[in-house]
């Protein structure tokens, strides 16, 4: 059985302030290198996304500020928890990304992190450009007025009279 990565059980972090503060033109998916009792705290969910972003230096990609505690039941050796890593991507793709980021206000910011059904840990990263202050406070009445639409839909008579009228079971 293959599971999707949008399943709650996978998911490990979600960067929800990046929807809000960009606008995500292009995803992609990416593993991440760890080190030691790192996956045992991504296991237990022990993880934050706020104020990570990624970059590219040389060939390869790195995540900057993606804050993982340290495991509570180690005695090994201790992680900085906010140290850079490694993002796992092929050169061609970082080939392909490199001139995009170098476009004016663009930038690569991590949505999510999560395990694949493989088991593996996986970032997923957008390439983002800042929103204007304009538009996120059109983003907040858009996302006002469906949840009003919402509201309302629950609780008119119209609905209810229609669920009424149904039978249940089988």
């Amino acid at each position: 059985m293959k599971t999707s990565p949008k399943s709650a059980d996978n998911v490990i972090c979600r960067n929800r302030k990046a929807t809000y503060r960009f606008q995500v033109l292009e995803k992609l998916e990416c593993g991440i290198a760890l080190h030691g009792t790192e996956v045992k705290s991504l296991r237990d969910k022990q993880a934050s996304l706020n104020e990570a972003y990624a970059v590219i230096e040389g060939n390869e990609l790195w995540i900057v500020k993606f804050h993982i505690s340290a495991y509570r039941f180690s005695q090994a050796q201790i992680y900085e928890p906010t140290r850079r890593r490694k993002l796992l991507l092929h050169a061609r793709q970082i080939r392909k990304l490199r001139p995009k980021l170098e476009q004016k206000g663009l930038t690569l910011v991590p949505l999510q992190v999560y395990f694949n059904s493989r088991g593996l840990a996986k970032v997923t990263l957008g390439l983002a450009r800042g929103k204007r202050i304009a538009d996120k406070r059109e983003a907040i009445r858009l996302r006002d007025y469906q949840r009003e639409m919402g509201r309302a839909m629950r609780s008119s008579p119209a609905a209810g009279s229609r669920l009424r009228g149904r039978r249940r079971g089988g």
